[in-house]
């Protein structure tokens, strides 16, 4: 069963696109079958990425070329089996939309900060030591949320938006960016892992 995944911000030029194109990448290396899209809370419908945003795709190794900005909307969200958002503004406008996406909406950062508090207590409120797809390890971060430790401040959970910005915050961005997409996909993986620890 193929997972998906939606990764919403407010242009959908930046943040999100550079997301989604590394966990696609990164997800298909790691032999995870999975479509991942993205939208804006408000989209500048029908542009590309910035140069910037794009050159910075290409260095992590996405491919920005075919990207256009599209507006978030309900069937987008309905349609996802996880959605990860640049801030937690986008995902308390997720779920607003539909509000029974609330338990499979989290931020980036939160989504790899609960997925690191996981890792580290593989026996939490729901155990990893089962898990038999990315679909299960997304239930076992959703049971896990209240239970791995808040960000030291709040705004810690969210992705600085470089849109219109200096190159600098572009940069810092993007490394915030990368690090979560690793963390969310070697979470992703842990039941690959696991199956191949068990045939070992």
């Amino acid at each position: 069963m193929s997972l998906s995944i939606l990764v919403v911000c407010t242009g959908n030029v930046c943040r999100s696109p550079l997301a989604e194109q590394l966990l696609a990448a990164r997800l298909a290396t790691a032999g995870i079958d999975a479509s991942v899209s993205s939208g804006g809370t408000a989209a500048l419908v029908g542009q590309g990425m910035p140069q910037e945003a794009s050159a910075l795709s290409l260095r992590y190794g996405g491919v920005p070329d075919r990207h256009i900005a599209r507006q978030l909307t309900e069937s987008l969200i309905d349609d996802a089996d996880l959605v990860l958002t640049a801030a937690r503004e986008h995902r308390a406008a997720v779920a607003s939309l539909v509000p029974r996406s609330a338990r499979r909406a989290y931020t980036l950062a939160e989504f790899a900060r609960i997925a690191a508090f996981l890792d580290s207590n593989p026996e939490g409120a729901a155990s990893l030591a089962s898990v038999a797809s990315p679909v299960d390890v997304i239930g076992a971060i959703s049971m896990n949320r209240g239970f791995a430790a808040p960000p030291a401040e709040p705004a810690d959970d969210d992705i600085v938006d470089p849109y219109g910005r200096p190159a600098e915050i572009y940069e810092a961005s993007a490394r915030v960016i990368d690090a979560a997409v690793t963390a969310v996909v070697r979470a992703l993986s842990t039941a690959s892992r696991l199956g191949s620890r068990g045939a070992a």
